[in-house]
């Protein structure tokens, strides 16, 4: 999903008007309605700030940015099942597809941070805002178990066990083709490429990835993959089997397929199954298991029914 990103300059006609109002009337053909909700997400920029009132009031010369992810307009908020364990010093939550770890342009309210930050407010105190460490980050189409520490005593360690890879991070991963060995492991420098915008492997220069993967099931073209990384680079898995000739079904930035077994898809289908690590406070062994959402297992479902209908053929 490719973002929308508006540019307007605020004329003397447009001096004066509320921001929401402003937008209305622009040559962008937003509703209102529409407006006010895209203000509220924090996807409205003036003159380089992020604005989220509506009512603020431009003047001339003023320059404002619009920025629009295509994703809903209803923020994500936490559920009681998106939460595997909670105590007083960390949370560890399944996180939907479709939903930013962390602010973007194009909106703050509804991402995963900001929706922890509204579950753990202290009704009490409105206006305290809850200590969290993000020690992980999955990408906005990734699916699955995602760990934050919540209590001053927590992030120091909890970082720790994270930059020192005392954590085991276990995925699945459904790629298009099959891999030459059924098991294996990929070791690379990873960097960003600002040109193609996307992450590759370098000869120097970039960051250490170390993959495994192992061939779960072969589904027609494509496999499910079990995938364990040892490092945490931007796109690790996404890079990593792209340049094996094997790329995530639906991740088109790396060469994926948008539609499998005729339905469309609209993420990388990749999904954090297993998360493994140390209590950073209690020192406790903490282990936890995810099934893939619905979406991801729809697909696998097609896939199974079509391979079952090639072999008895």
């Amino acid at each position: 999903m490719k973002w929308t990103i508006h540019r307007l300059q605020v004329n003397h006609e447009g001096s004066g008007q509320r921001l929401d109002q402003f937008l209305a009337d622009s040559s962008i053909e937003l509703s209102r309605t529409r407006a006010k909700k895209i203000i509220d997400l924090g996807g409205v920029h003036l003159n380089g700030h992020r604005v989220r009132s509506c009512s603020v009031s431009i003047r001339a010369g003023d320059s404002v940015e619009v920025y629009i992810d295509q994703l809903s307009l209803d923020p994500y908020r936490i559920s009681q099942q998106d939460i595997l364990f909670q105590d007083q010093y960390i949370i560890v939550l399944n996180k939907p597809p479709l939903v930013d770890t962390q602010p973007t342009h194009a909106r703050f309210k509804g991402t995963l941070f900001e929706a922890l930050q509204w579950y753990l407010k202290d009704p009490f105190r409105p206006h305290q805002k809850p200590e969290i460490g993000m020690v992980q980050r999955l990408d906005r189409g990734t699916s699955g178990l995602i760990v934050f520490s919540i209590h001053p005593r927590a992030h120091k360690e909890m970082t720790r066990i994270f930059l020192e890879h005392e954590v085991k991070k276990v995925y699945l991963a459904l790629v298009h083709g099959v891999p030459e060995l059924d098991q294996g492991e990929i070791k690379s420098l990873l960097a960003r490429s600002r040109k193609e915008n996307r992450v590759k492997s370098v000869i120097k220069g970039g960051k250490e990835a170390v993959t495994r993967f192992k061939v779960v099931e072969k589904l027609a073209e494509y496999s499910l993959l079990e995938v364990e990384i040892l490092t945490g680079r931007s796109h690790q898995i996404r890079a990593h089997m792209a340049e094996q000739n094997c790329p995530l079904g639906g991740d088109q930035r790396y060469g994926g397929n948008s539609l499998i077994a005729g339905a469309e898809i609209f993420r990388p289908l990749l999904h954090a199954e297993k998360l493994s690590f140390e209590h950073p406070v209690l020192n406790q062994n903490l282990d936890f298991t995810v099934p893939v959402p619905d979406d991801m297992q729809n697909i696998i479902n097609r896939l199974r029914k079509g391979t079952h209908e090639f072999s008895t053929n």
